[in-house]
């Protein structure tokens, strides 16, 4: 999970320098929007990570409850 966060991090410092690098505001700007961006996109991957393996969990769970062994039908008997 370390790694998703990290990643969304440097996405969101990658984007917000990138939108402050179009609107050409100053360096220092700049650099203080992009922390705040890669600072929400982490907080904003942990909280989809957390979603997506929540999901994962569930559904493991439910493949695995639907594959319970079920009795076999009984055969009739048959009388003479």
């Amino acid at each position: 999970m370390k790694a998703l966060i990290i990643l969304g991090a440097i996405l969101g410092f990658a984007i917000g320098t990138g939108f402050c690098l179009a609107a050409e505001t100053s360096w220092p700007t700049t650099l203080w929007r992009a922390c705040a961006a890669a600072l929400f996109a982490a907080m904003l991957t942990r909280w989809w990570s957390n979603v997506w393996m929540r999901g994962l969990k569930e559904s493991l769970q439910n493949h695995r409850s639907s594959r319970t062994p079920t009795a076999l039908p009984v055969k009739p008997t048959s009388k003479s």
